[in-house]
């Protein structure tokens, strides 16, 4: 990462797809940012929503120096990257600990904020450690296309020892949540850990997706029977086994979270909320390749434990059978720091239904935008569904540890 250069001008970006993506780019390699368009044509709800806002908090928190700036009507956002200084005293945090609320109208899960938290983490000046609190927080898999946070802490955190980033990780759940009443706040907390800070990532070199060695996983309730675990597990099972015989789903209860009352009514009773259950699926190979599944019930309701752990083990089987020794969801984290690394060619092996995403493109897109390495792709030898994806590191790097 280095300091925001102010002879040079800000990047225009329009539209709000893949907003925390370019502001974790716009950090690291200090490039100022000018985004416009965002949702303009919404005459409800216009410009940025509470969960964007929440992560600029979230941002401004973990850095020193930044300036974020937007219009009234917050379609328009103007962001000046500081120094990443994570958890260290007198930037935000307490005694070591940054504390981030999450309002309850946030309709997305704790892996949003997470997963690009995971990517700043390394090139901090300082180890990391945020608890995500508040009537906001949701743990589970969301409507929304968010992953559980234990797929962060199985799938994503295990991929940064590829970089040599696997000291002092730890992603603690510390009350488990599912989305409310319409699909909207969860009451949960989160806890992440990230000590590990490096001056580069190590060049990594991921060519063979090996074969599929077991499967395990943590099936989840909150506020609802936990036999409901068990039927999960056994249906994703009678699926799994015949596949991987060493197949083991932890299970985990734990009792719905309560919110305070009603400002209208501060006397009025508790309220329960985030009720709900579903699974986390974690496929790894025989040479440390991780895929992963993650389906949760829906806020409404109607849907049986049984369907949930059937819809999961076939989503982690169509998973793998796109190939590649990276999943869709660990690809753009794992793109993001081979382009950081050392000015050295990484080879990644991915599978041609991954890199053809609307969102790998976009980040192929971002990463050039933001003065970043173009990608080389060629086949994969002996595999037609596989492309081999070489990334030249930009050798940016952490200058605050470097100063440190």
């Amino acid at each position: 990462m280095s300091a925001a250069i102010p002879s040079q001008a800000s990047l225009r970006l329009e539209g709000h797809r893949r907003l925390t993506h370019r502001l974790v780019l716009s950090t690291l390699t200090g490039r100022a940012v000018r985004i416009s368009n965002i949702r303009p044509s919404s005459h409800t709800n216009p410009g940025l929503a509470p969960h964007e806002v929440s992560f600029l908090r979230l941002l401004e928190a973990i850095t020193n120096g930044s300036q974020i700036e937007f219009s009234m009507t917050g379609t328009i956002l103007v962001y000046r990257p500081g120094l990443i200084v994570g958890s260290a005293s007198g930037y935000g945090a307490s005694g070591g600990v940054i504390k981030h609320e999450l309002p309850a109208g946030c309709t997305r899960g704790a892996s949003y904020f997470l997963i690009p938290l995971c990517m700043l983490a390394p090139f901090s000046k300082a180890p990391i450690n945020v608890i995500l609190t508040g009537p906001g927080v949701i743990t589970s898999a969301t409507p929304t296309g968010d992953v559980s946070v234990d797929t962060v802490r199985t799938a994503i955190l295990p991929l940064f020892a590829h970089f040599g980033i696997q000291l002092n990780l730890e992603l603690r759940v510390l009350r488990r949540s599912s989305p409310g009443s319409g699909g909207k706040g969860g009451g949960g907390e989160v806890q992440l850990v990230f000590g590990h800070q490096v001056r580069l990532p190590k060049t990594l070199h991921l060519l063979n997706p090996g074969r599929i060695k077991r499967i395990r996983g943590v099936a989840y309730s909150t506020g609802v029977a936990g036999s409901n675990n068990a039927r999960m597990i056994d249906a994703a099972r009678g699926i799994l086994n015949p596949f991987v015989a060493d197949t083991y789903v932890f299970s985990d209860v734990s009792s719905a979270p309560f919110l305070p009352p009603d400002r209208s009514n501060p006397n009025g009773p508790k309220r329960k909320t985030g009720v709900g259950f579903g699974l986390s699926l974690v496929a790894e190979s025989s040479t440390y390749c991780l895929y992963s599944a993650d389906v949760a019930s829906s806020p409404s309701g109607g849907q049986a434990a049984e369907d949930i752990g059937r819809q999961c083990a076939y989503q982690l089987l169509e998973i793998i059978s796109q190939g590649g020794c990276v999943s869709r969801v660990a690809a753009p984290s794992i793109l993001t720091l081979m382009a950081m690394g050392s000015e050295d060619v990484g080879r990644v092996q991915i599978g041609k239904d991954v890199v053809a995403t609307e969102e790998i493109i976009t980040l192929a897109r971002d990463l050039q935008t933001f003065g970043l390495n173009a990608w080389g792709l060629r086949d994969a030898p002996g595999r037609e569904e596989d492309v081999v994806l070489s990334v030249v590191g930009k050798g940016v790097g952490n200058v605050g540890r470097k100063i440190a």
